[in-house]
């Protein structure tokens, strides 16, 4: 069997504008995962107790359901529930941002409750409010802490992009997609997708590796 891969060669400026698709909601599903992952972290280790229970839930059960089976809900169930129809991106982006936010929360508390409480006690005992004894004693031990998870939240992040190709976005695998029924050459295109999501990650998990090894001293208390 030869291989051939003219055909991604020929069609490499469509392929390429899918990979930026993959990576901009890539970024925009971390972005708004930090965001509201952090919230509902900071908010299990300090809101009020009423609070926790609905969080709770939220955790669970985005961590019990594939994100597959959020995504075609948000997608074709939503927009029966609420009447508003929602572009394949976007659908996309809301169904990777709520599963991933709940992991995002799991790794901010772990890291929040990491930092020893008798830092706390002593940040309150020296006059410091409790929202600064968060911000400038707990948060950036705890932040070094999360360096390697978030590293992991980074590559799970831009891998879920791929089942945004079940509803139409046109990132980088759904692109593949209709260049390997358009050329009948799946074995060369798939090949060739395989070392761009390899070429694409490995440099990102590196270097979260490599900033965790040089920040590490920080996290220690």
């Amino acid at each position: 069997m030869s291989l051939d891969f003219s055909p991604i060669l020929q069609s490499w400026q469509f392929l390429l504008g899918g990979l930026g698709l993959t990576l901009g909601l890539a970024a925009l599903t971390v972005l708004c995962s930090l965001v509201l992952g952090g919230a509902i972290g900071l908010a299990r280790c300090y809101g009020p107790a009423w609070l926790r229970l609905p969080l709770v839930f939220y955790i669970d059960s985005m961590r019990s359901v594939p994100v597959l089976v959020v995504l075609v809900w948000t997608y074709f169930a939503l927009p029966i529930v609420t009447g508003a129809v929602l572009p394949p991106f976007w659908a996309g982006l809301i169904a990777l941002t709520a599963q991933i936010a709940a992991y995002m929360a799991e790794i901010v508390r772990a890291g929040v409750e990491s930092v020893r409480p008798g830092q706390t006690r002593a940040a309150l005992a020296l006059g410091m409010s409790r929202a600064q004894a968060v911000r400038q004693v707990v948060l950036p031990q705890a932040v070094v802490r999360m360096l390697p998870a978030f590293g992991s939240i980074l590559s799970i992040a831009i891998k879920d992009t791929a089942i945004a190709s079940v509803i139409a976005v046109p990132e980088y695998l759904n692109r593949s997609q209709t260049l390997a029924g358009e050329s009948f050459r799946p074995i060369e295109v798939y090949l060739t997708a395989m070392a761009v999501y390899f070429i694409t990650l490995f440099p990102v998990t590196r270097t979260v590796d490599i900033a965790y090894a040089r920040l590490a001293h920080l996290g220690r208390s």
